[in-house]
């Protein structure tokens, strides 16, 4: 029987963490001034449009970032935080909740940027010059990152190390950050 209490908990954590990576890929569309005619931004926008479309008139976008998509995403992770610690039977206070919220959010962030990093790199020795709509979208959200190390170490030879020093970095910095393994 624990094995199936376990098996329920990872399909909940799944199913929610990829609705948050969601919601995250549409602030960080946003951020970037991404292509909104995209295939995939459109499976994006039609995915969050729901909640967002009552908030929006509240809460407009303040520059580069959707004030409502964030308020929705932060209150999305401490919705999952709560619902984790329910299911593993844990009790935390809304001190505790706030900080996993943030702490949680951040590993997100990390975790993004980390995955979207490596399938543009797969995608760039795969089919290089090749235009498709995930390399162009990951292409957009990644370029930020990418931009000042390319400044300091350009190509060489045709190969770009700023996706691998990047991921090296990231994953680096997702290793300082001490996250319960329930969330």
């Amino acid at each position: 029987m624990n094995n199936l209490h376990n098996a329920f908990n990872e399909l909940v954590a799944t199913i929610l963490d990829l609705y948050l990576y969601v919601f995250l890929l549409r602030i960080l569309l946003h951020a970037v001034r991404a292509d909104y005619y995209n295939p995939l931004s459109q499976v994006i926008l039609k995915l969050t449009q729901p909640l967002l479309k009552p908030l929006q008139a509240v809460l407009p976008a303040w520059r580069r970032f959707d004030l409502a998509a964030g308020v929705i995403m932060f209150s999305l992770t401490a919705l999952y935080i709560g619902i984790m610690a329910a299911l593993w039977g844990q009790r935390i206070g809304p001190v505790d909740v706030l900080f996993y919220t943030l702490v949680k959010i951040v590993v997100l962030v990390l975790n993004l940027y980390i995955f979207g990093l490596v399938i543009q790199a797969v995608l760039s020795w795969v089919g290089p010059g090749f235009s498709n709509p995930a390399g162009n979208l990951l292409w957009v959200i990644n370029e930020p990152l990418l931009k000042p190390v390319r400044r300091v170490i350009p190509p060489t030879g045709g190969l770009d190390f700023s996706p691998l020093i990047v991921i090296l970095v990231l994953v680096f910095v997702r290793r300082l950050i001490l996250l319960p393994p329930i969330f």
